[in-house]
């Protein structure tokens, strides 16, 4: 009498194929051209991580784009900051959180963790990731919860770091470096919420240096254009010292450096359209080559201010081989998961899905 084998184990031998992820679940996306790479653009979360019941959408963010590191050839995840919504509270104000700061804190490592050992993730620090409420001061909890061991993607590419304002050595502004055999070699560099004079000058000086002098080098800062009118910003009314707004940072480095030519953030935004939530300009450095600057800050999507944070919505952008060109799209894991859904996931607008072309 022969015997058949129960189920599992011909799983075990091989005798079946077992998936080995859940791709077709989490709605696979494609790159429009297979030689091309991507990194993944990921507005302010403060909106995610401030109410407990918003907290899984984060992490639903994050467990996507681990889940297409290798379907969109992902380089790196760039997030334009406020991770929590007050760094260092423990009264909460029922108005606008149900959470504490330490509790904002490791909802946001938590959703990040996801990340680690995968891919490099490359943060803003934001207005909201300082002080107590609203960047009172520069005291911040960021390399507490976001230091430099623990994610092993970063050891092979940060190739700078420049200390934060309490004098700690931070990822909050730090310089990133990438190859690609299309793109050649590029270089990301972050900075704290309004930079300090000498992070400017660090930034500055870094990107002009031999070794860095030839790539294609993207700035990240949390504050530098308002929503909509796309305007640089002049001035804001926090409290901490020693700052540069959006037009003095792009008089200090961004227009005088020959290779910055590319310059994201987040910050702004209004309650209202997605039209309200982003910006988008170009304009000519010292050497008449063009400079994209694009603002993305869903958190008043799904809701408003106190809504779910931001529908889960995040930019993928892909590098095409042809060197020069960037695709942008718009694109929602939230809505993409389900099927009764998966329609409304992506946003074509002239706000939504547009080239830069770095020439």
């Amino acid at each position: 009498m022969k015997t058949l084998l129960p189920i599992y184990l011909l799983l075990l031998l091989g005798g079946l194929a077992l998936p080995t992820s859940a791709q077709h679940r989490a709605d696979p996306q494609a790159l429009t051209d297979s030689s091309s790479f991507s990194m993944i653009l990921m507005g302010d979360p403060q909106g995610y991580t401030k109410y407990d019941i918003n907290q899984p959408i984060f992490e639903l963010c994050t467990a996507w784009i681990a889940d297409q590191i290798e379907n969109l050839n992902i380089k790196s995840v760039l997030i334009t900051g406020d991770l929590v919504e007050q760094n260092e509270n423990i009264v909460r104000n029922r108005k606008m959180l149900n959470q504490t700061s330490r509790e904002m804190w490791e909802s946001a490592s938590r959703a990040l963790a996801r990340l680690d050992h995968k891919v490099p993730y490359i943060i803003s620090a934001g207005n909201h990731d300082y002080g107590y409420h609203r960047a009172e001061n520069g005291m911040t909890h960021f390399p507490e919860y976001i230091p430099f061991e623990r994610n092993s993607a970063w050891r092979d590419v940060v190739v700078s770091a420049f200390p934060n304002r309490n004098g700690v050595a931070s990822l909050e502004n730090a310089a990133f470096e990438f190859t690609d055999p299309h793109w050649g070699k590029l270089l990301v560099i972050t900075s704290e919420f309004a930079p300090r004079d000498e992070v400017l000058a660090w930034a500055k000086e870094l990107s002009a240096k031999p070794e860095y002098q030839n790539h294609t080098v993207i700035f990240m800062t949390h504050s530098f254009l308002r929503a909509r009118s796309a305007d640089r910003i002049q001035k804001e009314g926090y409290t901490l010292t020693h700052v540069n707004w959006g037009e003095q940072i792009w008089e200090k480095l961004i227009e005088p450096s020959s290779n910055i030519r590319l310059v994201l953030c987040g910050h702004t935004g209004t309650p209202g359209t997605f039209e309200q939530s982003v910006a988008y300009r170009v304009d000519p450095n010292h050497e008449g080559k063009p400079v994209h600057q694009m603002m993305f800050n869903v958190q008043i999507l799904g809701g408003g201010w106190e809504g779910n944070g931001g529908d889960g919505w995040l930019r993928i952008l892909e590098f095409m081989p042809d060197g020069k060109t960037i695709k942008v799209k718009t694109y929602s894991p939230l809505f993409g998961i389900s099927p009764s859904t998966k329609h409304l996931s992506h946003r074509t607008g002239a706000c939504d899905q547009f080239d830069m072309v770095i020439e």
